[in-house]
């Protein structure tokens, strides 16, 4: 079906006209690809049979079908969640069943998403407007929602943002069940937003953009002009004097790099995508072309995240991707495989598919956990145990998002444009395509990503002329990323292909080998990509990986997990770049992976000397995605060569054989003692332990010795991540001691020192001791953190 020509009559208003102008290749959408593939169909069976209903159950537990509820007056008048955005993790997961509805019926399903709408129909005030947080009327508002409608959305209130996921859901919806209820209330919606803003009317931005993309597809359906208008407003008004942080510091057709908060960045260009292609307006192009060359050029993380920074959960500077602090939400990944899909929509090129593709099976497919219940919000590319998955954020964005995603995945597959037929991802599936030449029945056969070996079988009614385009991916001609962001050391063999079991001269387009002939029912076309570990090395403006290489196979990302590796250590492992690497299939590992091993060695400091001792190791790597599926520990993406880079395991200090604990539980309490040194006080690419948001509280640390030890100093290195981030060091810090049970201070022979950037150190009467205990009096405004506590 296809969407762009519906003509249906909706409430009260006429049946519209069908959209004229839009992508010049349009996909074949995901119904009428059926995936049978040993790879992506498992994991779109977990999403629909157990992460779905988890989803609603987690939705109904933390208050956010409450919040509609309390709207449509059926239950006290109180916020019943914690964020203004909370809704759209009811309208996404409606989103994400309408389209497992779409690939399997499930009439229980059905009925109680139309018992869900109605409730949200209850909660819709008579003139359209929907959200709970105001609608409610709680006794104390939300510090995010302002005294009128609309004052705080560019902000904080994400009341347009609400409406676009309202939009993306009864869109979804419809297509799936026909049915109007969804599209209704939210074509209601949006009549109100064409009607308070404008030129002349309200000239608001929406602080969270994703509106656009839902108003273009509201103008799909209905071919009403003036949601294509608005949303075209939405994106015009930007700029020039907002804030960097949501893309309002220049016009939007004047931007030409990639900043503030990568989620809100990547739903804006996909809208401006959307725009230019049903506008035809250039200028958008001109644009997004420019800043997605900056992001893939100087901002891409080998795994297609983006976003390097939690400071605003932003973009960084240019080549600023650092590893242990990589922010790279998951959030962001979606938004990226969303925007790369509508860039080769609107230029043919599979430069764009490359991206995708890698973000699709690395950095995406790490947000949720192998058994659909647990889930990454950031997407690290390097940890110490401090990185685990959760069953449930308070913002839990990144969750819905993953279910709303995971049906979709057939629709990335292939794509048309008149009689050209592209072939743009590789997975087992049947697929069925009308062009202009005639019927298409596509069989692909794979064991893709583990195997290059893929096999496409060519059914037509009648003899059909048309052309074939089948993505070679860049990864197989040495190009992991378009431009010079990361290379590849291994000269990959060619890329094979027969027709029929004949070799066929490989005329590439763009990216594509391009088959133009008359097909006949049958036709046998076999690709061989060239399969084999890669050596990835990032440029060397990219100091966090300087000494390091990543491996590739296929598409996939490899890291090194500690469940695989000698002491469970990794940080410390070195592996030579010739060390040759061995693959292997393991069936019960992981839902059943691709394994590589090579030769390496483990890196140890010793006590009272700069010398280290190494080891020769066995070194496993796990593809990305599947790490921490089997509880937190160490891993690391980028594996040094020289030892230099690494993090060699700590010496048998008084400080690292101790037992840490705290004032607060956090994973990360163990940093303290870890042994990493950093840049500065601010250097969040190594581990640390911060009391966050805690303030002007009195706070500690406790290091339960190994037998009872003579101390006579200690040194401190804060964490400090001002102006921007919440701590600073600490207004007073004391060590004490335990003697008979209690705790004694130090009778210290030097002052406190409290500064930035280097350790701070006392020096005190010696004492012995079972345990030492750190408090520290946290600042009146902030809180404080600790990278290292020194002992000696």
């Amino acid at each position: 079906m296809n969407i762009n020509r519906i003509l249906f009559p909706v409430l009260t208003f006429a049946t519209f006209s069908c959209v004229g102008q839009d992508y010049p290749i349009q996909p074949v959408t995901f119904t009428q690809v059926k995936v049978t593939d040993n790879f992506w169909q498992p994991k779109m069976n977990v999403n629909a049979t157990i992460t779905i209903p988890y989803i609603l159950e987690m939705c109904k537990k933390h208050g956010r079908i409450d919040n509609f509820l309390a709207a449509a007056g059926k239950r006290e008048n109180k916020v019943c969640s914690e964020f203004t955005f909370d809704d759209t993790d009811v309208y996404k997961w409606i989103e994400g069943a309408s389209y497992a509805l779409q690939v399997a019926p499930n009439a229980t399903l059905s009925k109680y998403l139309d018992s869900l709408i109605d409730i949200i129909a209850q909660a819709q005030e008579p003139d359209g407007y929907l959200f709970t947080f105001r609608t409610i009327k709680p006794a104390k508002p939300h510090d995010w929602v302002g005294d009128k409608r609309w004052i705080k959305d560019s902000v904080l209130s994400h009341e347009l943002y609400n409406s676009g996921h309202l939009y993306e859901a009864a869109y979804a919806h419809y297509n799936a069940t026909g049915k109007k209820n969804l599209l209704n209330i939210a074509l209601k919606n949006a009549d109100l937003l064409c009607k308070d803003f404008g030129w002349g009317k309200l000239e608001i931005y929406p602080g969270h953009q994703i509106v656009e993309i839902g108003l273009a597809k509201l103008y799909r359906i209905t071919g009403n002009k003036k949601y294509l208008d608005l949303a075209k407003f939405f994106l015009d008004v930007r700029g020039p004097n907002g804030d960097a942080y949501n893309q309002a510091n220049k016009r939007v057709v004047d931007q030409t790099e990639a900043v503030g908060h990568a989620v809100r960045a990547a739903y804006m260009y996909s809208g401006m995508a959307d725009i230019a292609a049903l506008t035809g307006d250039t200028a958008y192009l001109k644009a997004i072309d420019a800043i997605w060359q900056d992001v893939v050029t100087k901002k891409l993380y080998i795994t297609g995240g983006i976003g390097a920074t939690n400071n605003g959960e932003a973009f960084g500077d240019a080549f600023y991707l650092p590893n242990m602090s990589a922010y790279a939400e998951t959030c962001a990944a979606i938004a990226n495989v969303y925007w790369n899909n509508r860039m080769f929509l609107l230029h043919g090129d599979a430069k764009y598919i490359d991206v995708l593709e890698r973000t699709l099976y690395n950095g995406l497919l790490s947000g949720m956990s192998l058994n659909g219940t647990k889930f990454f919000y950031p997407n690290p590319l390097a940890s110490v145990g401090q990185h685990d998955r959760s069953p449930w954020f308070s913002c839990a964005c990144c969750i819905s998002n993953m279910t709303r995603f995971l049906p979709s995945v057939p629709g990335y597959v292939y794509a048309q444009n008149k009689n050209n037929l592209y072939v743009n991802l590789f997975m087992s599936n049947s697929s069925h395509m009308q062009l202009p030449a005639g019927e298409v029945q596509l069989t692909q056969t794979t064991n893709y990503p583990w195997d290059g070996h893929i096999a496409l079988r060519v059914d037509v009614a009648k003899p059909t002329v048309f052309a074939l385009h089948i993505r070679i991916p860049g990864w197989a001609e040495g190009k992991p990323v378009p431009g010079g962001l990361y290379t590849i050391a291994e000269q990959p063999k060619k890329v094979t292909i027969r027709l029929n079991g004949k070799p066929v001269t490989i005329k590439t387009v763009k990216g594509y080998a391009v088959l133009q002939r008359t097909w006949q029912k049958g036709d046998q076309i076999t690709v061989e990509l060239p399969m084999q570990p890669q050596h990835v090395y990032a440029s060397q403006q990219v100091k966090a990986d300087e000494g390091r290489f990543a491996i590739q196979y296929g598409p996939v990302v490899y890291c090194l997990e500690g469940w695989d590796n000698k002491d469970s250590l990794v940080q410390n492992i070195v592996v030579d770049k010739a060390a040759p690497m061995q693959v292997s299939y393991a069936a019960d590992m992981l839902n059943g992976i691709n394994r590589i091993t090579m030769a390496g060695r483990g890196a140890k400091r010793q006590l009272n000397t700069t010398e280290l001792i190494t080891r020769q190791q066995t070194v496993t790597a796990i593809p990305y995605y599947a790490w921490d599926n089997r509880g937190p520990g160490e891993m690391q993406v980028w594996i040094p060569y020289t030892v230099a880079a690494s993090r060699p395991q700590p010496a048998p200090t008084i400080a690292y054989t101790s037992k840490v604990t705290a004032s607060i539980k956090s994973r990360s309490i163990f940093s303290v003692n870890d042994q990493f040194e950093p840049a500065d006080s601010k250097d969040n690419s190594v581990p640390y332990f911060h009391w966050w948001p805690k303030k002007n509280t009195t706070e500690w640390i406790q290091y339960d010795l190994k037998g009872e030890q003579t101390v006579s100093s200690c040194k401190v290195y804060w964490f400090d991540d001002g102006p921007w981030g919440g701590c600073r060091i600490p207004a007073k810090w004391t060590i004490y001691y335990k003697k008979d049970g209690q705790w004694l201070p130090v009778k210290n022979t030097t002052d406190y020192e409290i500064a930035k950037d280097k350790y701070n150190s006392v020096k005190f009467e010696p004492v012995s001791t079972t345990a030492l205990k750190l408090e520290v009096q946290l600042p009146v405004d902030n809180a404080t953190g600790v990278h290292e506590w020194v002992v000696e």
